[in-house]
């Protein structure tokens, strides 16, 4: 019989992220995944990567901090998020989730202007009856 002592180790992924393009796609690749607890822990990966008091020193906070606030069960504060991705070198960028279609903004657009057009007809009808 076969020896059954497989061993297996743990994958790393902030050993994996060796280049500052590493890292970027990496970070929006997760972010893409639009999961806060992922972010959290792919934002962990990275600041391991970069060293952890390099990135805490930069973002004026001290490693434990950085480390407690990056931990898979922590809720960091949004104020300390946006500081640790500016100690990286990054900064958020909103985007839609779906393109918006021509489409879309046409049906608005009709939408909004046969609003706009009910309100003076019926005023203006209004008036002609009080004529009448």
């Amino acid at each position: 019989m076969a020896n059954n002592d497989a061993k297996v180790s743990d994958l790393d992924i902030a050993e994996l992220l060796q280049t500052e393009d590493d890292v970027r796609f990496f970070l929006e690749d997760v972010f893409a995944e639009n999961d806060p607890v992922l972010w959290q822990r792919a934002l962990g990966y990275v600041a391991r990567s970069t060293g952890m008091a390099k990135i805490a020193k930069k973002a004026g906070l001290n490693r434990e901090s950085l480390y407690k606030a990056l931990k898979e069960d922590a809720h960091p504060r949004f104020d300390t998020i946006m500081r640790v991705l500016k100690a990286m070198g990054f900064k958020l960028m909103i985007a839609p989730i779906t393109p918006v279609t021509p489409d879309c903004v046409a049906e608005k657009t009709v939408k909004y202007s046969a609003k706009k057009k009910k309100t003076p007809k019926s005023s203006t009808s209004t008036q002609n009856r009080r004529r009448s």
